[in-house]
């Protein structure tokens, strides 16, 4: 913990500056990418990356890539000053916060396509949001160059898809998934959960109690797919998008649903022993 301002880079050439010295020691650098108003869910990624590396880069950029036409890209929660002082509170070395023209500069036209991973569950309900998330994240590893990148499990197709974009490209860095974290109610910590309304956030629960209920099912020789349908089809106030089985980063039971206007995901392992 430090009381030192955090250091701010806007441009790339302002990243390559301040972490040269890094680059040349050979420090492990670890790389939180973000897209800010922080929780801690995000905190917990910039710990586990004080833990284990010697330099630690947190990014912030509301990726438009990444966003469909009518979605929440104008009104996506931000908050530069207070995300900058949470993460200067842990330690973290550098934030990375650049304009859109810093990412993608005139002329960009490159982009990363994950293939058959990005067209199912999530990539299904969001068409090109997986190309635009493996663009903005090759992007960010070449500018920063970590041996790390560390992702919230909630997200747990971001992190399958990644993981091959890595693996298929040969980029010279880990991913590294850490488990989901929660509020004391069960919910997945997200950004988005500060859309809802007292009354919505109470009907989102169905959410995480609805995966558990399936978690246990499987363990008992039903059909967890099915539980899981059934109670959040149930479930009052809720819109299911989709609840299915498969394998990212292990056997996953994932779900998405509707509350309002806000989309919330969310997934358990189903691994023995697992939790929600």
């Amino acid at each position: 913990m430090t009381d030192e301002p955090l250091p701010i880079a806007r441009t790339v050439d302002e990243v390559a500056a301040a972490l040269q010295p890094a680059w040349e020691r050979g420090d492990r650098i670890g790389l939180v990418p973000t897209m800010g108003a922080f929780h801690a869910g995000h905190l917990a990624l910039m710990r586990a990356a004080r833990e284990t590396c010697e330099t630690v880069v947190v990014s912030l950029f509301v990726n438009p890539a990444q966003f469909g036409p009518g979605e929440d890209l104008s009104r996506y929660p931000r908050d530069e000053g207070g995300d900058a002082l949470a993460a200067a509170a842990i330690g973290v070395d550098l934030l990375f916060a650049p304009a859109e023209s810093e990412v993608y500069p005139p002329g960009f036209d490159t982009w990363v396509d994950p293939g058959a991973l990005a067209t199912v569950l999530e990539g299904a309900f969001r068409p090109d949001h997986f190309r635009g998330v493996a663009t903005v994240c090759t992007r960010l590893f070449g500018i920063v160059r970590p041996k790390v990148a560390l992702f919230g499990r909630k997200d747990a197709q971001q992190v399958a898809v990644l993981r091959q974009v890595v693996r298929d490209l040969a980029l010279p860095l880990e991913i590294e998934a850490r488990p989901t974290v929660r509020d004391e109610d069960g919910l997945a910590l997200s950004s988005r959960n500060r859309y809802l309304s007292t009354d919505e956030r109470e009907l989102a629960l169905a959410l995480p109690r609805a995966l558990d209920a399936g978690l246990a099912a499987h363990r008992s020789g039903e059909d967890p797919v099915a539980v899981v349908r059934a109670a959040l089809e149930a479930a009052p106030g809720l819109t299911l998008d989709y609840v299915e089985r498969a394998d990212l980063g292990g056997d996953t039971l994932a779900a998405a649903v509707r509350v309002g206007t806000t989309r919330l995901i969310d997934n358990v392992l189903l691994a023995d022993g697992a939790g929600p």
